[in-house]
């Protein structure tokens, strides 16, 4: 029978505490309610969608503009979005000092790094490449949760991480490819071991305190870190304004942005070795919004059919550990 319930977790206590209510469309069997087992996967595929958005918008905008303006402009529509959020929604108690190191730390090493690097590997390889190797960061992630968290990884987890990666893998591949030396893969690689290592420095940072505050502590974190680093570089290229671009690069700011906060509010109320592998999903929905923004610039292949089949067969068995 489906009936609406509320989400149990830090993340409902918040919203309560403003006299709000959080509900998920669940099915309940028996009277068991699978809400606290199934929002974790739903958060962190919501995740990969705006992700996923973020990308396309990341690429039309760099026809337009430079990926130092693109970042910047990223950072701040996160700081700005998140921040309101938080004084229109967070308690005054859902403040925690000692979760700010975990967060700033995730601010420096994710977002200032990690997503900064993304950028450039989109505008160095290509879209379809950088998605693929970025994409290898749940490897990262759960190899990491099993060391420092102790987690259990059962091997469903381990197999529908590793077909989830084949198949975005095979998705990616199947755009371009060439036209970049070599050394240029450097970058997303560099990446996708950003953001698996954050995904661990997030998690223990969400032990302290909610989803909501620790994303604004990230995002405020990479702004004066990335603007630090501009100014001492005396890099002026990041402060021209480009037309278009920058309407791209904001509206891939907020994908980008509501992506991370998205994807905290899986790892607070889960597993990171599960949420992570559903988080790098994006590159299937990077697929349908190519069709809608990027026309002719991508065409369905075998590589696209048979990547498609495995990120369905991957996600399956991920979701094995909810029944």
């Amino acid at each position: 029978m489906l009936r609406w319930v509320p989400c149990a977790g830090a993340l409902a206590d918040n919203i309560r505490s403003h006299d709000r209510a959080l509900w998920l469309w669940v099915k309940s069997e028996g009277g068991r309610d699978d809400t606290v087992s199934l929002a974790p996967h739903l958060f962190a595929l919501a995740g990969a969608v705006n992700s996923a958005l973020a990308t396309i918008l990341i690429r039309q905008g760099l026809r337009h503009g430079h990926f130092y303006l693109g970042f910047w402009i990223n950072v701040i529509v996160g700081v700005v979005g998140l921040w309101g959020a938080v004084f229109l929604l967070e308690p005054a108690d859902a403040y925690r000092a000692a979760a700010i190191p975990f967060f700033m730390l995730s601010g420096i090493i994710g977002t200032a790094s990690g997503r900064l690097l993304r950028f450039v590997s989109i505008e160095k390889v290509g879209a379809p490449v950088a998605a693929s190797i970025v994409n290898l960061n749940p490897f990262i992630a759960t190899g990491l949760a099993i060391v420092v968290l102790g987690e259990r990884v059962t091997l469903p987890i381990i197999g529908g991480t590793c077909i989830i990666v084949l198949g975005t893998t095979l998705l990616s591949l199947s755009g371009r490819w060439g036209g970049y030396r070599s050394v240029d893969l450097l970058y997303p690689f560099l990446s996708a071991s950003c953001f698996g290592t954050v995904a661990i420095i997030r998690k223990l940072g969400l032990s302290q305190a909610g989803p909501l505050f620790g994303s604004a502590v990230n995002i405020t974190t990479a702004l004066i870190t990335y603007s630090t680093f501009l100014l001492a570089s005396g890099n002026r290229q990041a402060w021209t304004w480009k037309g278009r671009g920058v309407v791209y690069f904001v509206g891939a700011g907020i994908a980008e942005n509501l992506s991370v906060f998205l994807v905290l509010m899986a790892m607070s109320l889960g597993e990171v070795s599960v949420v992570a592998p559903l988080a790098g999903t994006a590159p299937l929905f990077v697929l349908p919004f190519t069709a809608i923004f990027l026309k002719g610039v991508e065409t369905l292949t075998r590589r696209i059919v048979i990547g498609a089949m495995l990120i369905v067969l991957g996600v399956a068995l991920l979701t094995l550990k909810v029944a």
